[in-house]
């Protein structure tokens, strides 16, 4: 995958731009819980047809996101043939979904990170107080972002719930090294959280410091 090509952009106002843009309503987050039952056993699963996980996507060659993978999506995961899962939410993985990266040699690496509301951004514009603001801890993004700059994780899986803030934020993090502009940054982020979007992720990925991994490569395109 060709990177997008660096370019000087200013960070003011850009978070104020992002969350005042105006979005149709978005299915509600209900937090850190993991998938409802019926979903790990695969209710939804279609005969013969592959599944890809809630906001599946492509980062960059072998890097891939989601949301929290259901049974009915491993047959489509199997296809990627990947080498690691990076999952941060922070409850016991669900033992159907390890079986499944037992069984196929895939290593699970796990960064569990609250994923309590803030302020949040619904139709017209109007901001409405959801839930007590959660600082994200940015050891654990450092340490995610570590796993996926190792390309011998490659190709790796990273997913929250819904794919939307936790993973935004580490993708985010890794288009900084990428030295994509906080402009384009905000962009992708946005196309994934739409109305959910949160200040706190806008915000953290401004502001988060690359400099402790910039040793590290972040391209991998062929």
């Amino acid at each position: 995958m060709r990177l997008q090509e660096a370019t000087t952009c200013s960070s003011s106002s850009l978070v104020d731009v992002v969350l005042n843009a105006h979005h149709p309503p978005d299915d509600d987050d209900t937090g850190d819980a993991m998938p409802p039952s019926s979903l790990l056993h695969g209710e939804q699963e279609q005969d013969g047809l592959l599944v890809p996980p809630l906001n599946f996507a492509m980062v960059d060659h072998g890097v891939y996101r989601s949301g929290f993978p259901d049974l009915s999506n491993l047959p489509f995961l199997h296809t990627l043939r990947l080498r690691s899962v990076l999952c941060l939410c922070p409850e016991p993985y669900p033992e159907p979904n390890h079986h499944f990266l037992r069984s196929h040699g895939i290593t699970l690496f796990q960064f569990g990170i609250d994923g309590s509301k803030e302020l949040g951004f619904g139709t017209e514009n109007r901001c409405c107080l959801q839930e007590p603001f959660v600082n994200i801890p940015e050891d654990r993004i450092r340490e995610a972002l570590k796993v996926v700059l190792d390309v011998k994780n490659h190709p790796v899986l990273i997913h929250c719930k819904r794919g939307k803030h936790r993973t935004g934020c580490v993708v985010g993090c890794l288009r900084k090294l990428q030295r994509w502009c906080l402009t384009s940054i905000f962009d992708e982020y946005q196309r994934f959280a739409a109305a959910k979007a949160r200040v706190s992720d806008l915000r953290f990925m401004e502001l988060f410091d690359i400099s402790s991994l910039k040793h590290l490569p972040a391209s991998f395109s062929c």
